[in-house]
């Protein structure tokens, strides 16, 4: 692992300073859970994780309403995105709602995976690039590099910011578990290791 100037690199993954510096803690009594509708697109999409939605969906739709469900029937899962790639489908147009999420009787957006995960009913949770949110991680141009950057929005994600800076959370902490889900135990001790100040210029293998 090696630090140079305002970017951390582990292996082949470039990771904003952000990630470590910034603080956060998403506060969905205030946001209601936004970043499921406000966006340029739905969530990006791995391939895996493509087949893994067609696999497990018939054990979630239940929980969607009906307009979810007619969208799914008339345009599918997924959409094609220029930028993003593959990512989930949304009600209306590529800015709205996404398929997959429905509000609770707090009127906060919630998935419809991890519902569905708490619940017992999948072992999926949901796509990496929602649960890493507000993370984001990016290929490189030829695909041999990734980057990993802190990109909240400014209002929506404000109260999740203003609560990490009260908690004294940064990012990457209360991100641990996504962070673990994509990279293994061996990247986040590395991570871990840079942000307390006790890295040295080593390089790093997952094992």
């Amino acid at each position: 692992m090696r630090k140079y100037g305002f970017v951390i690199v582990i292996d082949n993954i470039l990771i904003s300073e952000d990630v470590v510096d910034k603080q956060f803690v998403c506060d969905l009594s205030q946001c209601k859970g936004g970043c499921c509708e406000e966006g340029d697109a739905g969530a990006p999409l791995e391939e895996e994780e493509m087949q893994i939605i067609r696999e497990v969906f018939d054990k979630v739709k239940h929980l969607l309403p009906p307009e979810a469900l007619q969208e799914i029937d008339k345009t599918g899962f997924f959409a094609k995105d220029e930028e993003f790639g593959w990512v989930t489908n949304t009600i209306g147009s590529n800015k709205g709602i996404c398929v997959f999420a429905f509000h609770d009787q707090q009127g906060i957006i919630k998935c419809a995976f991890e519902q569905g995960c708490r619940d017992g009913l999948i072992e999926w949770k949901k796509p990496i690039s929602c649960h890493l949110y507000p993370i984001t991680a990016k290929k490189g141009l030829n695909g041999d590099y990734e980057r990993v950057n802190y990109e909240p929005r400014e209002k929506l994600c404000r109260p999740g910011c203003l609560n990490g800076e009260k908690l004294k959370v940064p990012v990457y902490r209360f991100l641990k578990e996504p962070l673990i889900r994509k990279y293994g135990e061996a990247f986040y001790e590395a991570l871990d290791t840079i942000a307390r100040g006790e890295w040295e210029e080593i390089d790093f293998k997952e094992k």
